[in-house]
This record gives structure tokens, C-alpha cells and sequence, in this order.
């Protein structure tokens, strides 16, 4: 009886061995069997930054930066990322330090096949691996430059290594452990190929904080263009172009989240902004008016409103 239970663990315990090898298996077979994405990708002239001990953060952040012609190197990164306690970067440095180098950082869907459609549109993508194990975790910064379809390869700037092949199966598994975190590093004006309009928009916002005016406008204009009517975008490309002077740029952003988004009460006050700006007092005021009707009981955009409402009036007198 001993044997034959010994017998039934050991048959459970493979079950489920291969039940995880075919949860791996699954992710890399339908990235591989992607037609939309080219066989074989290596983005050769990415650069490359050996890193030092527990510096892989810092080296990782310059190689994607770098790549884009946004000078950086591991050793002016190190200060704004590297957490001395912790032997390492954390993720909300790393993507901080990229926006405030001038990049756009997006974090992308957590799939294998997102990795292989930034690479094959020239992006390379940052992921976060555990090299170690759950319980003995080894934390690590790569850069993936490529991958192979047919051979289930990808390859990485990766430690000291130049050019690190490993399978995707086991890339798959060592990224898996950070929750399948990777992002994209790119100037403004440029657009990640996996992200949705929503992951775009979260990360302009975060980027805008610290970027210079005619970059946000050129950040937002492009996704705009690719998402002509995403609420945050189109508040974004208009605030943007009022700050920049563009009113006519302004006016018709605002105007068009009026048209695709006609219950957004902050859209007809910054509409009416324009207009007032534009000398169109009447207009304003008509807009305000409707604005005010839209904003409930929000008592913040309530008080907003009233005072378009005033600065109009008194240029009326």
C-alpha cells in the first residue's frame, strides 16, 4: 500500500509539473505563431553598458535611453535610480528617471508577444527578471534588442553580457516573476506598438509633469492622432496647446471632447477659457453656462466654472 501511494504522489506531482510547462508553453506559442510580427528581429547598434554589481538598473535605463538619442550613461543614472539599502532600483525610479531624461515610459501589456511587437518596431523594451527563485529571489534589470521565432530565442543587453540568447521559455519564466513588468522609453512623438490608448495616457500624464511645453503638445498631438477620441488624450493635447499659445489648436480639442464626450463639464469650462482668450465673449459665456449645468455636485469644477464665469463677465463690462 506504502508503494502504491508513493507511486500516486509521484504521478500527481508530474501532472502538475506539466501543467505548469504548458501554462509556459502556451504564452511562447502564441507569440510565435504571431503572422503579424516578423520570423526574426535584432536591433544590432543598441548600445551596450556592462554593468557593475547590483547596477543593472542604472545600465539598463541608459541602454533604452541611449537608444532613442537620449544621451545618458549608468554612472548619472545611478544617483536618481540606485537605492543603496536595497542593492538595487526600484520599478517607479526606473520610469521617473526615464520622463525626467526627456523619454515618454510606457509599461506595456504583460504578454510575450507585446515584447516582440515593440522589438520588431525598433523599440527595445526594460523587463524586470527574478534570475533567482521565489524564496531566494535575484532581482535584474535586462534590455531585449531581439528574438528568434522559429527558434524560440530572444536576446538581451543583459549584466555583463553583450548579447545574452536565452530561450523564450525560460526568458518567459524568469519575467514571469515580476509579474510581467516592461516598459518602453521612447521620445515624445513616437508611440509604442502594444499599448492601448489608456496605458499611452496614464503614462503622458506622468511625463507631462516635468516636460517642456512644445513636447507635451507634440507627446499629445501624435496620440491624438491615433486616438482621436480619448477624453484624457484630447484634455491633454488642448491644455498643451493653450499652454504653447496654440488657441486654435486649443479651441478645437476642446470642442471636440464637447461633441464626443458632451457630459465632461471641465471640457466646456477650458473651452470657454479659449474662447475668452480669443476675445468670443459671448460664446464663452454660452459655453461656461453649459459647463456649470454639467458639473453636478462637484463642487471643486463647480467653483472653477464660476469663476470663468466671472473673468468673463467682467470682460463683458
Amino acid at each position: 500500500m506504502g508503494n502504491i501511494k508513493a507511486s500516486l504522489a509521484r504521478l500527481s506531482m508530474l501532472a502538475f509539473l506539466c501543467l505548469l510547462t504548458a501554462c509556459a508553453a502556451t504564452g511562447v506559442r502564441e507569440a510565435t505563431q504571431n503572422s503579424q510580427l516578423p520570423r526574426r528581429v535584432e536591433l544590432t547598434q543598441t548600445p551596450f553598458f556592462p554593468q557593475d554589481q547590483y547596477q543593472c538598473g542604472p545600465a539598463a535605463l541608459a541602454t533604452a535611453l541611449t537608444a532613442v538619442h537620449i544621451p545618458a550613461t549608468p554612472e548619472q543614472l545611478t544617483p536618481e535610480v540606485y537605492v543603496p539599502s536595497r542593492q538595487g532600483s526600484l520599478q517607479i525610479e526606473m520610469l521617473a528617471a526615464a520622463r525626467r531624461h526627456g523619454a515618454v515610459a510606457v509599461q506595456i501589456p504583460a504578454k510575450l508577444e507585446a515584447i516582440m511587437q515593440e522589438v520588431a518596431s525598433g523599440h527595445v523594451v526594460i523587463v524586470m527578471q527574478n534570475l533567482g527563485l521565489s524564496w531566494v529571489p535575484s532581482w535584474h534589470y535586462a534590455v531585449v534588442i531581439g528574438y528568434d521565432a522559429d527558434q524560440e530565442l530572444v536576446w538581451l543587453r543583459s549584466g555583463p553580457y553583450k548579447r545574452q540568447e536565452m530561450s523564450l521559455s525560460a526568458f518567459q519564466r524568469t519575467w514571469a516573476r515580476s509579474e510581467y513588468w516592461a516598459f518602453v522609453a521612447l521620445p515624445p512623438g513616437q508611440l509604442p506598438a502594444s499599448a492601448s490608448a489608456d496605458d499611452v495616457a496614464k503614462a503622458l500624464v506622468a511625463y507631462e509633469k516635468n516636460a517642456p511645453v512644445s513636447a507635451r503638445k507634440k507627446a499629445y498631438q501624435v496620440a491624438v492622432e491615433q486616438w482621436p477620441d480619448h477624453l484624457v488624450l484630447l484634455m491633454g493635447l488642448g491644455n498643451a496647446a493653450y499652454a504653447a499659445g496654440d488657441l486654435p489648436l486649443a479651441a478645437t480639442s476642446f470642442k471636440h471632447i464637447t461633441e464626443v464626450h458632451p457630459e465632461s463639464a471641465a471640457a466646456y469650462n477650458n473651452l470657454a477659457n479659449v474662447l475668452l482668450a480669443q476675445n468670443q465673449i459671448t460664446l464663452a459665456e454660452t459655453v461656461a453656462t453649459k459647463g456649470q449645468s454639467l458639473a453636478g455636485s462637484n463642487e471643486k469644477l463647480k467653483a472653477q466654472i464660476d469663476q470663468t464665469l466671472v473673468e468673463i463677465r467682467q470682460q463683458k463690462k
